[in-house]
């Protein structure tokens, strides 16, 4: 089981944990360990990465920070396998990409010397590429009747799924807000009629999972193994110069 049909599947590059995903799902579907399980482990293993990076172990780091992106991948295969979709985790997993993203930024920072200014400046630049990917991710899943727990327009509490606690989701969906607020609205703003659209090619999908949270895991892991961390942030900065050519092609020309 995935988010997308067989038809409708397409290369993603920000997804290269899947396969292992599959495999970790496989392995846990028959016994009492839960999606959000998955979801605090990946936590655990990105603050592990986090924690190496200070320390200089480099290749650690860059081992913990693909292995959150994996468990990132499984706890929602988990979730598939088991029949046991979550709001709660759906946001919870959200919450934590989030505070992860923002205390490596931080972390990165403070070990090059960056400037704070430039290092929230990054950060910024970093969730709205993330947020660019999800918005047309999600779209295009609710387009060819693929996984529908993500909503495009995340503006009210959900119902809670038999099983879950209704509070948990509100305190869990009030946070993810919260956090996620400026960046959807943001997004929004520069792509309002994205939902609307008739046309969404898997090249098209293709080329926006470039911006996806897996992907820029494995961007930073690969600068840290290579000894060049004082070029993360610059880059993720640069790195938003894709973003209005993706909103471009998709309002010019996928209408």
């Amino acid at each position: 089981m995935s988010k997308l049909g067989v038809a409708n599947k397409f290369i993603d590059v920000s997804d290269y944990g899947r396969p292992v995903a599959k495999l970790i799902a496989e392995a846990l579907k028959n016994t009492r360990i839960t999606a959000i399980h998955i979801t605090l482990l990946f936590g655990v293993s990105g603050i592990f990465g986090i924690v190496f990076m200070c320390k200089a172990q480099f290749w650690a780091a860059g081992f913990f920070l693909i292995l959150k992106s994996i468990l990132d991948a499984a706890d929602g295969q988990l979730a598939r396998v088991k029949n046991e979709p979550s709001y709660s985790g759906r946001y919870l997993d959200s919450i934590l990409d989030c505070l992860l993203n923002f205390a490596l930024i931080i972390s990165i920072a403070v070990i090059t010397g960056t400037n704070t200014w430039l290092a929230l400046l990054a950060y910024i630049c970093m969730q709205t590429q993330g947020t660019i990917y999800n918005y047309y991710h999600v779209i295009f899943r609710h387009t060819t009747s693929g996984e529908l727990t993500s909503q495009i327009f995340e503006d009210k509490v959900p119902v809670a799924y038999p099983g879950e606690s209704q509070a948990s989701v509100n305190v869990l969906f009030n946070l993810f807000r919260v956090l996620y607020r400026v960046f959807d609205d943001l997004v929004n703003q520069m792509d309002p009629h994205a939902q609307n659209a008739t046309i969404f090619p898997k090249w098209f999908m293709f080329l926006v999972s470039f911006y996806g949270l897996g992907f820029q895991l494995l961007i930073i892991a690969v600068f840290l193994v290579a000894g060049i961390m004082h070029l993360i942030i610059p880059f993720f900065i640069g790195y938003s110069a894709l973003i209005p050519l993706f909103i471009g092609i998709r309002r010019v020309y996928l209408k």
